[in-house]
């Protein structure tokens, strides 16, 4: 276990890249409240939207990820699916049918974010102090953006730069994602700041050259973990992020 760092944290960065579960948003929301949306909305999304490239990509990467067979029906690929949603497991497919199923939700007033209080107020103050945001989450691109879009604050999409999934960036705790991300938003490894709760995480984005403010938060997953080297907070307001 590592100690929650007890003064606060400053770091100086062009950029802040933000995870969402456990950093940004209770963990609990998201595999609670949206999952709890998504899952008996699957297979009539899958059968709706067969003619979409990237619904038809997500059933032929369950078929091949669980060993189905090549004919396999909508209900067996919902069953897989759903023992994923169980174990949380996060899986490229699975995130991009969530995420669409979430982004109409959103668009649709069925659904909305949830923010810890202590985030939208730092994100606010950061960009207007002329530091950039982005975003890597395991969630799909296509679910960060309404996730922002329609936050209790409102609007949050102009303060973010880029948004970045395990499709666009690669695996979360690959090395390789981090350089990606880096170069995507021109910035140097120095010049990044990685937040999240991932201690996993946190050792791939030491590991690519970037700081890292890990983050231990009462009730949530990683609550106590080890993160190693990284400075440790349990929110937003204990840290300041300078513009480099």
């Amino acid at each position: 276990m590592t100690e929650k760092t007890t003064a606060p944290v400053t770091v100086t960065a062009k950029y802040v890249v933000l995870d969402i579960e456990g950093t940004t948003s209770a963990a609990g929301f998201i595999l609670g409240d949206l999952y709890d949306y998504a899952r008996p909305r699957l297979a009539g999304w899958l059968d709706e939207h067969a003619d979409d490239p990237a619904i038809a990509e997500a059933r032929t990467q369950v078929v091949q990820d669980a060993r189905l067979t090549p004919d396999a029906s909508t209900a067996e690929i919902v069953a897989v699916l759903h023992e994923w949603m169980a174990n949380d497991v996060k899986a490229t497919p699975l995130k991009t049918v969530q995420g669409q199923i979430w982004a109409d939700g959103f668009a649709r007033g069925e659904i909305s974010s949830d923010f810890f209080d202590d985030v939208i107020p730092k994100l606010e103050a950061w960009h207007a102090a002329g530091v950039g945001l982005a975003v890597f989450s395991s969630g799909s691109v296509a679910s960060q953006v309404p996730w922002f879009r329609h936050s209790p604050g409102g609007d949050l999409t102009p303060l973010i730069t880029g948004f970045f999934d395990t499709v666009s960036a690669g695996p979360k705790k690959v090395v390789s994602s981090y350089d990606t991300i880096a170069a995507s938003l021109a910035a140097t490894p120095a010049e990044l700041v990685f937040f999240t709760d991932n201690p996993g995480e946190v050792t791939a984005a030491l590991e690519a050259g970037w700081s890292v403010v890990a983050f231990s938060r009462p009730g949530e997953p990683f609550f106590g973990a080890d993160f190693g080297a990284a400075p440790v907070v349990s929110s937003f307001d204990e840290v300041e992020v300078l513009p480099a």
